[in-house]
């Protein structure tokens, strides 16, 4: 592992440098990677880790939308694409990436798929962790650990098709085999990782609970709404509204934050943005403090669990969702948003 210096701590991190593709390779060569659940993660995973050579196959139940996107990504029916169950048989490591709800409900079924030494692998340290919820406890017979990227399915497919990789934790939760380590490490490297940084399935699942309901979700959807309606409070277009507050952002903004840092996207803007973002910040983050407090006590207690479990569960989950996006999609915000978009140059029609 490399030592590296975030900000004055010091961490141990794994590089492609000292674990490269070939080692990665190497440790997987005699494994069928079974990936359960072709939705968010399962795709990117899975493509990536077959184009960097490892035997993969998908389980998904038949019939549904993603049997179709597995069958249209290349997966074969018989071949490389059965049901859950009988990927979960096939496989010696068993990716298990349904979604959470769907971890508690297939788990009395997988349970019995998994050999003396094989691996269960996760994205989430979710069900383990609130396994009084989820019912998810693993035997003591296999290795239990987790991979998870710091971004999205999509992120994770494109940054790989691109020739980058997108930074992921990792941790070993069960060592049955004395090989787990070096098991979830390769994969983590055969799945495209920029970087791995470890982690406990606890802490895992409470930051990523808290990064999804704050900053990189909630808060940026909450936030986006609130600056919007106050400029159009005042007379300002939908046009100039959203523009200031969504599209300088993601097309600007954002792009000098990730190259170099905050610091180098202020220095790239105007003195007077320079001013005001230095005089502002530290009321929005004194402003916004208690609200993260109560998100992630609520997160540490299971209550967010629960309340995540209750709803994905219920039957007309999909449909209550759809009514809830199309909210959001349907506001004028981002109807606004959507013309916008259409008008960037690459869209502009010849």
């Amino acid at each position: 592992m490399a030592r590296i210096n975030f900000g004055g701590v010091e961490e141990e991190v794994v590089t492609r440098g000292e674990f490269p593709l070939e080692k990665a390779r190497e440790v997987l060569k005699d494994e069928v990677v079974a990936v359960l659940g072709y939705g968010v993660q399962g795709p990117a995973q899975a493509m990536n880790m077959r184009d960097n050579g490892i035997e993969v196959i998908v389980g998904q139940r038949q019939g549904t939308k993603n049997w179709d996107r597995a069958v249209a990504d290349g997966w074969v029916p018989g071949e490389t694409l059965f049901s859950v169950e009988e990927a979960a048989e096939r496989g010696t490591v068993i990716q298990y990436l349904l979604s959470d709800a769907g971890q508690r409900s297939q788990w009395p079924k997988i349970v019995e798929c998994l050999n003396e030494g094989d691996m269960l692998y996760f994205s989430h340290g979710f069900a383990v962790t609130f396994k009084d919820d989820t019912g998810v406890v693993p035997p003591p017979h296999v290795d239990v650990a987790l991979v998870a990227p710091k971004g999205s399915g999509t992120s994770v497919r494109r940054n790989f098709v691109a020739g980058s990789g997108i930074n992921a934790s990792y941790a070993v939760h069960q060592d049955a085999t004395g090989k787990a380590n070096e098991r979830a490490i390769a994969l983590g490297i055969a799945i495209g990782a920029g970087y791995l940084f470890p982690t406990t399935f606890e802490k895992e699942v409470y930051s990523d609970l808290t990064g999804e309901r704050g900053v990189l979700m909630g808060a940026l959807a909450g936030v986006m709404e609130a600056q919007y309606n106050e400029l159009r409070s005042h007379g300002h277009s939908p046009s100039e509204a959203f523009n200031e507050t969504v599209e300088e952002l993601t097309q600007s903004l954002i792009r000098l934050v990730g190259e170099n840092g905050m610091d180098w996207m202020y220095a790239n803007c105007s003195t007077t943005a320079q001013r005001g973002a230095l005089d502002w910040k530290d009321k929005f983050r004194d402003a916004v403090a208690p609200v993260f407090s109560d998100l992630y006590h609520s997160v540490e207690t299971g209550n967010e669990a629960r309340i995540t479990l209750e709803a994905n569960s219920r039957d007309d989950y999909r449909e209550r969702l759809e009514k809830e996006l199309a909210v959001i999609r349907n506001s004028e915000m981002w109807q606004a948003g959507a013309a916008v978009r259409s008008l960037r140059p690459e869209n502009w029609k010849q």
